[in-house]
């Protein structure tokens, strides 16, 4: 059971002020239209338009590396290819009770459970996912916060997930995951707000960076990324979090309308390095209103039509930027001993967190309390999260 208070009088969060009904306009759904709402605020780098951004002294170099023939692709469109959808999938849901995550490879840099994961979310690649990245998007439209796994697996006898990573991002707020934490993606970013979606190319415009990926990348980050998968060691490689953007002199009105809103956008927003792959692949919803011939007109615009915005700041392990933890003061349930299924209100109060979660059972939380009804005696974790990294503190509730 999940309680959101109806006081938003928070000094423990980071993001107080915020309303859940921002996200109330936003369809239900498999791939549904989120109706012109543009995840995180306009400040957040995802949103910031950078036409006039400074160039990367290395630019040159850098595209160079990439190698300046290599074709922009786009990674999504409609039908099949071999049997998988083509691009990241999402669903939006709406009063979806929370279930138990469980991981199996990056727990430590993982945002822990329960997270409102149906039974029915699209995993990367349906209706056969094999053996790629999985990955499933899930965003709350009524609490407007993002919940990602990664290597996602459904116990099907529970409606429980297990994944290798997974994390939670609130849409209202410019967060960030903790410096050298990972997420649901290789650069610690949040994979949804970089996806081309149709909805948006339908309505004419895309307001924030698309996702791409390279295929070698360097042991650095530069924001809004906050980890690295490096596998390489030359000095063109390209950081986490690196952002290109299509050069204001390329010509494309000559180019189909979906392609052509597309490439706009990569004039205006650019597109953020997010993970190794290969190389100019930028990410995208599957829809089947995508035209896949218009698509394939951006497989003619080459690497050497973009240029490297500057690159700072450029974290490596001599310079992770350094700060506090947030502080849990209390952490008490109330009462400490019940009935089965009898109310327990578990508080807290602390400073210095982006966001909260209790487990089990109640998940995120937007105040400083929950109400939680546990069956069985259970010790509750409190967890709480900024970019220096997490604190935890538990209380035990006994069941007689």
């Amino acid at each position: 059971m999940r309680t959101i208070l109806a006081s938003l009088l928070i000094t423990f969060s980071s993001c107080v002020a915020l309303a859940a009904q921002d996200c109330t306009g936003v369809s239900v759904g498999i791939g549904a239209s989120l109706n012109g709402f543009v995840p995180f605020p306009a400040g957040n780098l995802w949103n910031q338009n950078i036409a006039s951004a400074p160039v990367d002294p290395n630019s040159d170099a850098i595209i160079n590396f990439i190698g300046g023939g290599t074709p922009l692709h786009p990674d999504f469109g409609s039908g099949l290819y071999r049997g998988q959808s083509i691009g990241i999938p999402y669903i939006v849901v709406s009063g979806q009770t929370p279930v138990k995550i469980s991981y199996t490879a990056y727990g430590d840099e993982s945002d822990p459970g329960p997270m409102p994961v149906p039974s029915n979310a699209p995993i990367e690649g349906y209706p056969k996912p094999g053996t790629g990245d999985r990955h499933v998007l899930v965003l709350d439209r009524d609490n407007c916060w993002l919940y990602e796994l990664y290597s996602a697996h459904l116990a099907a006898k529970t409606g429980n997930w297990n994944a290798q990573s997974g994390a939670v991002w609130n849409l209202l707020a410019d967060e960030t995951r903790p410096y050298t934490w990972t997420s649901a993606d290789a650069a610690g970013l949040p994979v949804f707000p970089g996806l081309a979606r149709y909805d948006e190319v339908a309505a004419g415009a895309i307001h924030h960076a698309l996702r791409f990926t390279l295929a070698s990348s360097e042991a650095a980050f530069t924001p809004p990324a906050s980890h690295w998968a490096a596998n390489s060691t030359n000095q063109y490689a390209a950081p986490m979090g690196m952002r290109m953007r299509l050069k204001a002199s390329y010509d494309i009105s000559g180019f189909p309308a979906q392609s052509r809103v597309i490439l706009k956008a990569l004039q205006q927003y650019g597109m953020i390095m997010a993970d190794n792959g290969s190389s100019m692949f930028i990410s995208g919803a599957p829809n089947d209103n995508w035209d896949n011939n218009d698509l394939a007109a951006l497989k003619t615009v080459p690497a050497s039509a973009f240029e490297v915005l500057q690159i700072s700041p450029l974290y490596t392990e001599n310079n992770i930027p350094q700060g506090a933890s947030p502080t849990i003061t209390s952490f008490t349930a109330n009462p400490m001993t019940v009935s089965a299924g009898q109310p327990v209100t578990l508080s807290w109060s602390g400073s210095n967190s982006e966001y909260n979660i209790v487990t089990p059972q109640a998940g995120l939380e937007m105040g400083t309390s929950a109400v939680v009804m546990p069956t069985a005696t259970t010790k509750y974790t409190l967890s709480a999260t900024n970019e220096y990294g997490r604190t935890t503190k538990t209380v035990k509730v006994v069941v007689k």
